[in-house]
């Protein structure tokens, strides 16, 4: 399936998924103003009710747009959760037709863990919000690169 880079402004609520095969997390952020939030973080394994949540979440938010994190290797090259992460946002646009964008997501890990330090958030309370935390810095990326990424051509 082609990918075309796209300038794309995005306006209005974007939801952002840091994919894990056992937790799913997720950001919600306004692009006018830039602002970006931990949301909530998907424990279930099960493909019907990961996106029975999404549902959910994009029944209340209303997002003009959704973001996937894209695992690669420090040198850009695929990984073994790339080819995964694609089929995850291939299906968040086919379920609910809306624009997807990928962003490279190589060190929001490293972002989040330096961001739950610094607020001193460590242990079980950690692990509860991490991948929150790094789709927030998934967002973060999309808003501070202007949303110039590459989109999602299906």
């Amino acid at each position: 399936m082609p990918e075309v880079i796209t300038y794309f402004v995005a306006k209005g609520t974007v939801l952002a998924f840091d994919f894990g095969l056992a937790r799913i997390g997720v950001a919600v952020g306004e692009a006018e103003l830039a602002t970006v939030h931990p949301l909530t973080t998907i424990k279930t394994v099960a493909n019907d009710e990961r996106f029975a949540q999404i549902a959910q979440l994009i029944k209340l938010w209303q997002p003009s747009a959704l973001v996937v994190g894209l695992p690669t290797h420090a040198d850009g090259s695929d990984d073994e959760a790339t080819a995964l992460c694609r089929r995850f946002g291939n299906r968040l646009h086919g379920r609910f037709h809306l624009p997807v964008y990928w962003v490279d997501e190589r060190w929001t890990s490293v972002i989040a863990e330096s961001l739950l330090s610094e607020a001193s958030v460590y242990g079980k309370k950690r692990k509860e919000v991490l991948d929150q935390v790094a789709a927030q810095a998934i967002l973060t990326t999309f808003f501070s690169n202007g949303s110039i990424v590459a989109k999602l051509n299906v």
